[in-house]
């Protein structure tokens, strides 16, 4: 196999016709220059130059050879530009899990974000539940997985994950334009005799909406299940039943009735589930982004549904070796469904 340094020789020599002139373009002695030529010689079987008395000139086979030094030298700088732009996190391939009011406006807004600056970053979004991705988080299938957590419905523990809480994502209470209750600051129990549509649970059968009604002290009458918030703003809607929506779940709230309850558990924490160890320089840089789309976001929920409680501060999220470690109370936050 030919030395590439060799290599460099004989494409020098191409360039610049004599060995002095090569050796200085190299930074190597003359003799140095004619040392290794000959040694490319005797491996290649063939003379690659035509010495004169006063002249040096490549061979056919010599001129060959330094076509393919050329394609090799190409090759190899650009093996090195690619990889440094891999190292840099400039280029790669970057592989998200996320559930799916996530991809309402959380992550769009830190994609914008992250792929204006990352445009050669290939992305890869996988859409499920938490429960169903972080299995491929810790495999190695994705490189983040975009989580929430209940603190009335804990994620099993993850042993390997770690997640950085970004946002609290308060669930909202739905009624029908013109309901009497309406405008009113409410309580769980104030719509105890109410119809309910809900969504499934999050870890089985029982929905979120049931547990918190069971420790009030009631059991709702469910008149329809369902996981897409479209179906219950539409039946909320058609004045069917009230519901419970978290916030990221209400991009469509019209002809609805729309405000906060008073309950310390109806919320849920959002968060990035991350793989230790795991050697992608780009996820560095999209956490970032998506902690800059929380804060925003956050903020933004505050003043979209006045009374919801403030998120905690996103400029240094809190991490924790699992979803199911202490969690914080609504108003030093925590989250709640897909």
């Amino acid at each position: 196999m030919f030395n590439t340094a060799r290599l460099q020789v004989v494409l020098e020599i191409a360039r610049h016709g004599t060995i002095v002139a090569a050796a200085e373009q190299l930074r190597l002695s003359p003799s140095a220059v004619s040392h290794q030529l000959a040694t490319l010689e005797q491996e290649a079987g063939v003379a690659l130059v035509d010495r004169g008395p006063r002249s040096l000139r490549l061979t056919v086979a010599g001129q060959r050879l330094a076509d393919y030094a050329q394609q090799i030298m190409d090759l190899m700088s650009a093996a090195r530009d690619e990889l440094s732009a891999h190292g840099e996190g400039r280029r790669g391939l970057l592989r998200i899990g996320f559930f799916a009011t996530a991809g309402t406006e959380l992550l769009p807004r830190a994609l914008s974000s992250f792929t204006a600056n990352h445009p050669q970053v290939e992305l890869a979004l996988i859409l499920g539940q938490p429960s169903d991705l972080l299995p491929r988080l810790n495999q190695g299938e994705l490189d983040l997985v975009v989580v929430f957590d209940h603190p009335l419905s804990p994620t099993p523990e993850i042993s390997s994950a770690t997640v950085s809480w970004l946002m609290v994502d308060p669930q909202l209470v739905v009624l029908p334009a013109g309901h009497p209750l309406a405008g009113r600051r409410l309580r769980l129990t104030d719509l105890a005799e109410e119809p309910w549509i809900t969504t499934l649970g999050v870890q089985g059968e029982v929905s979120v909406l049931e547990l918190a009604a069971r420790a009030e002290g009631f059991q709702p009458r469910i008149r329809c299940r369902s996981d897409h918030y479209e179906v219950v703003l539409g039946l909320v809607r058609a004045g069917v039943g009230v519901a419970l929506v978290p916030s990221l779940g209400l991009r469509d709230p019209s002809e609805v009735a729309v405000q906060p309850l008073a309950h310390a558990n109806l919320h849920r924490e959002i968060g990035v589930a991350l793989r230790p160890g795991n050697p992608n320089p780009v996820v560095g840089s999209f956490v970032d982004r998506l902690t800059d789309a929380a804060a925003g976001l956050s903020q933004e929920l505050v003043e979209r549904w006045p009374g919801v409680p403030a998120s905690r501060s996103t400029a240094v999220p809190h991490r924790r070796s699992s979803p199911t470690a202490a969690r914080s109370a609504p108003d030093g936050n925590a989250a709640t469904t897909a």
